[in-house]
């Protein structure tokens, strides 16, 4: 059992409430919770009188959050959004029940509903949620954003400040359902004639299997370079992920080399084809493509390491998908990344939240935000890049979408609109 106990400063000072704490129970060995998957826990509360309750809940939610300061000249600003995925509370007491509806009470094993003044001692209230059978973002967390998943309890006293606690429990995507997108092989060449020393010109043509690739799963690159140049020089790789951050039509970029490794050396006047494997680490984050305020994506560079000159370099998109099978895994008929797999026509919006019958656990749900679509919202900013497939570059509502900013020394810039991309080269075909 997991759990997180918080007291509030007014209940350190009376003793009435000795803890409250909330606990779930994992339901596989890596402890993590998918689409679909029932999550069953306590609400555990120990008092040293008798209490009278007004009302103790306990919540699921799931929500993405940034946050982020600038500075221009004297002035700070911040900038934060965040992103509601599903919010729903069940009572165990509830006073307040002035709209007559009590179908999200629960009830105590006997059937009986919990009393709301609580004898001195240790107790035990059991709940259930299924988590809805929508794909949301996988857990994340960086310094100025993060994807949260909760359990929240809360109790309230009449005249006292309220006693809350909370537990998170990390979610996963389902497996994805291969889409003939992330399947397709990827193109890219470079040529660069070098005017001081060395003298020459160099070439190369780079291709991938695919776009997507499993957690563990080889990444192989092949490579034909033309070395014109008088002397020796050498392919290079190097994989990097990106963390792009919304907020108020801002955006905040980090980028980080997650390795680097040396190919051969192409000689002086010759021409090679090199093939090289790189394996994708199976400790990283999935591709974030699916969350309107935090994308994370990565990308390949492939490039010529030339003495003395600046680097010509191809790059690609690489899709980090969840592993094919594990304990929790269940085959998803969308992709959990929302931009390959939607059905032609499909409806976007989601079913409610998928919960126990009325009366078994009390459940009824709520759904706050706009509807979860996979999508960004119309006119938000897309993860823009330098490189991105032609199949959704420029698409509106997907990709195509940036940010254009301005810096002052003085004053914040004013928010900007969206402008769409300009069309990029296709690279989906060798030329």
């Amino acid at each position: 059992m997991h759990q997180k106990r918080i007291l509030t400063p007014g209940d350190t000072m009376s003793l009435t409430v000795k803890n409250i704490s909330v606990i779930y129970t994992p339901i596989n060995e890596t402890n993590t919770f998918t689409s679909g998957d029932v999550i069953s826990g306590q609400v555990l509360l120990d008092v040293e009188k008798d209490t009278q309750i007004q009302s103790l809940s306990v919540k699921i939610k799931g929500k993405a959050r940034v946050s982020w300061s600038e500075h221009y000249g004297k002035t700070t600003v911040v900038y934060s959004d965040k992103e509601k995925y599903y919010s729903m509370e069940m009572f165990f007491v509830r006073e307040d029940k002035t709209n007559g509806n009590d179908h999200n009470t629960l009830k105590d094993p006997s059937g009986q509903l919990y009393p709301s003044v609580v004898a001195p001692g240790h107790h035990v209230y059991p709940f259930s949620f299924q988590l809805p059978l929508q794909h949301f973002p996988p857990t994340f967390k960086s310094a100025i954003g993060k994807i949260a998943y909760t359990l929240e309890t809360k109790l309230s006293r009449s005249m006292r400040v309220s006693s809350k606690a909370k537990a998170e429990f990390h979610y996963v995507s389902s497996q994805v359902v291969s889409s003939p997108e992330l399947m397709v092989p990827q193109y890219g060449s470079k040529e660069k004639k070098m005017k001081l020393f060395p003298s020459g010109n160099v070439s190369m043509d780079i291709s991938t299997e695919k776009m997507g690739y499993y957690l563990g799963e080889g990444l192989k690159v092949l490579a034909e370079v033309q070395n014109n140049l008088s002397r020796a020089i050498k392919l290079k790789y190097c994989l990097y992920e990106k963390h792009t951050f919304f907020a108020k039509g801002r955006r905040k970029l980090h980028t980080h080399d997650l390795f680097k490794e040396e190919g051969e050396t192409i000689e002086p006047n010759s021409k090679n084809t090199v093939t090289k494997v790189l394996s994708i680490p199976p400790s990283l984050t999935i591709s974030i493509l699916n969350c309107k305020v935090i994308n994370v994506e990565y990308r390949l560079r492939v490039y010529l390491d030339v003495p003395y000159a600046s680097d010509p370099e191809v790059k690609f998109p690489v899709v980090v998908l969840p592993l094919q099978s594990g304990p929790g895994a269940k085959s998803a008929t969308n992709s959990d990344f929302g931009i390959w797999n939607q059905p032609p026509g499909g409806n976007l919006n989601p079913s409610p939240l998928q919960m126990p019958p009325s009366g078994q656990f009390g459940a009824s749900s709520s759904y706050y935000g706009p509807p979860l679509s996979p999508f960004p919202a119309p006119g938000f900013p897309g993860p823009p890049d330098q490189f991105a497939p032609p199949s959704y570059v420029g698409a509106p509502g997907q990709f195509g979408h940036s940010v254009s900013r301005q810096n002052d020394a003085s004053d914040p810039p004013p928010y900007q609109e969206h402008q769409l991309y300009p069309q990029l080269p296709d690279h989906s075909k060798k030329s």
